[in-house]
């Protein structure tokens, strides 16, 4: 704006200047220099117009940053000749990752996915995930756009199915780690298993399997991001999308930038995603409102709403309540649990984000209740299901889908999960307890009518008929991939200590900060001490 205003007064300044002499003939002058200042300027900018045109224009901001000819190219199409042929000429290949004829939000299109990769500080994303191709792009390809850069993706059942992984292994930044025998024996000699925080929730099934093996490749992943230059690594779920919520532009990498230099890690707290419908397919476009965590609503509110937000269930939320965390790479670094990070050598200092989050959408489908219960071996008893969950509801959806018929799991899960009661709803809206967010459905929408998805699938290595790839986005069967590609030849489960002198210091103040892992926590219950300060 404010060339533009200098510009005025250039032009205007030798007018107002003329001297005064007879006023008549001034203004004579006035009038035809004003005249000639009119039809020379719409001339000129004319002019310019045609020679932009002409010259093919100012460089466009979304392509400058992308290395020269790769313009209107999606990563890893570039040197595929079947990219162009597959996306246009067979676009019901991908129909459930939708591509429409003409995106109605093109603004994704010239973006490299690739080409951020000197921007600082680099944030690495990692999870274990037995997912399909339908929730992991969507997932990850979010988190791009909010500035995540390296991805590793420890992958088991249907992600690790040769259609899928392939895949997945196309895009640049992520690196696909496969549970084989070698990584089993690998993680077996790893220091967190001769530990004892991590030791409660040893040869359990399910849930503590997960949590577990989530804290083993947790371990992995620090050492592969400091191989990588690493800034920040952050343990996700493929069911949880990162809200920067309070960051300039919404962006991580600014949210991430802006943390003090003494600050060793940072808690998201956690929103549970609140559905309003029991037919949703996809939660991160359908669903809108969740429910904020207790560390973003005011005391008095929480427990004064308490009975209101809970509808006779164990917990304020379904499930976890603790938030997740990141963490910045640096020595001695360890994960602690799941959700949280520690250090061997000192009290790490953590802080909590006042605004930002982690969205988790839990049971958002009706289905999320009947996969739980096949993919666990447990008796649907009081007594068996404690080994196979830590939290309450778990417990309870699992009794209820393995013992229910589906008319009395669909009716306990309206009482339970779904938000009918349209005034208890906007009572809990307005008191701050539920709220709106809808950027992630915004951004993911974008990509997926911009075609990103539909070209990654399209342009990976093996183009995958029709039926294949419905194969993969349906199929439930949690084959165990056995393929043992993708590991590096580096012993990756030590964290590298070469001097012996630090093991044994090591060894005499390990003690000290073996706390027990932190588990999935529920949230402050009303039986609580309303007055207990939560660490």
């Amino acid at each position: 704006m404010t060339n533009h205003h200098h510009h005025h007064h250039h032009l205007h300044a030798p007018l107002r200047s003329t001297p005064q002499s007879s006023s008549s003939s001034s203004s004579q002058t006035f009038t035809s220099k004003l005249l000639l200042l009119l039809t020379l300027l719409p001339l000129s900018l004319a002019a310019l117009a045609f020679i932009l045109q002409w010259r093919g224009g100012i460089p466009d901001p979304t392509t400058r940053w992308s290395p020269p000819g790769s313009h209107h190219l999606f990563p890893g199409m570039d040197a595929s000749p079947l990219s162009s042929a597959v996306v246009h000429s067979t676009p019901s290949d991908c129909l459930s990752l939708g591509r429409s004829a003409s995106p109605s939000f093109p603004y994704y299109q010239n973006w490299k996915f690739d080409s951020v990769s000197n921007l600082r500080p680099k944030i690495c994303i990692t999870t274990s995930t037995s997912a399909g191709l339908d929730q992991i792009l969507p997932w990850m390809f979010y988190h791009k756009v909010i500035g995540a850069t390296t991805f590793f993706l420890f992958v088991e059942g249907k992600a690790a199915s040769p259609e899928v992984a392939k895949i997945l292994e196309s895009i640049p930044g992520v690196k696909v780690i496969y549970r084989t025998k070698q990584l089993e024996e690998q993680q077996a000699n790893s220091r967190i298993w001769n530990e004892t925080w991590l030791s409660s929730f040893f040869y359990k099934p399910c849930n503590y399997e997960l949590f577990v093996k989530q804290s083993l490749n947790m371990e992995m992943a620090i050492v592969m991001a400091r191989d990588a230059g690493i800034d920040w690594i952050i343990h996700l779920d493929t069911d949880e999308l990162l809200h920067p919520a309070g960051a300039k532009e919404y962006s991580l990498r600014q949210l991430l930038l802006d943390v003090p230099r003494n600050v060793d890690m940072v808690i998201f707290p956690n929103y549970e995603s609140s559905v309003e419908r029991d037919d949703i397919k996809e939660p991160f476009t359908e669903v809108s409102m969740f429910k904020r965590n207790y560390d973003h609503v005011p005391k008095d509110t929480y427990f004064g709403m308490y009975k209101e937000s809970t509808r006779g269930n164990p917990n304020y939320f379904l499930t976890y309540g603790n938030g997740k965390s990141a963490a910045r790479i640096q020595d001695h670094l360890r994960p602690n649990g799941a959700h949280r990070w520690h250090n061997y050598m000192k009290t790490p200092n953590e802080v909590k984000f006042e605004e930002a989050a982690v969205l988790h959408y839990t049971y958002a489908r009706f289905s999320d209740l009947t996969s739980r219960r096949d993919r666990c071996g447990c008796k649907p008893t009081k007594e068996d299901v404690k080994r196979c969950f830590m939290l309450e509801f778990d417990r309870s959806a699992f009794i209820v889908a393995s013992t229910a018929t589906k008319d009395e799991m669909l009716k306990w899960y309206h009482e339970h999960i779904v938000w009918d009661d349209k005034d208890i709803k906007l009572k809990l809206l307005r008191k701050g307890i539920l709220t709106r967010i809808y950027a992630p459905m915004a951004i993911i929408q974008g990509l997926r009518e911009s075609g990103v998805f539909s070209s990654v699938i399209a342009s990976a290595p093996t183009a995958l008929s029709k039926e294949k790839f419905l194969l993969t986005i349906d199929s439930s069967n949690s084959s165990r991939a056995t393929a043992s590609q993708s590991l590096p030849s580096r012993k990756i489960g030590r964290i590298g200590e070469s001097k012996a002198t630090i093991r044994k210091a090591l060894e005499v103040d390990a003690a000290e900060f073996e706390e027990a892992a932190v588990p999935p926590l529920s949230p402050p219950g009303m039986d609580d001490n309303h007055l207990s300060v939560r660490v």
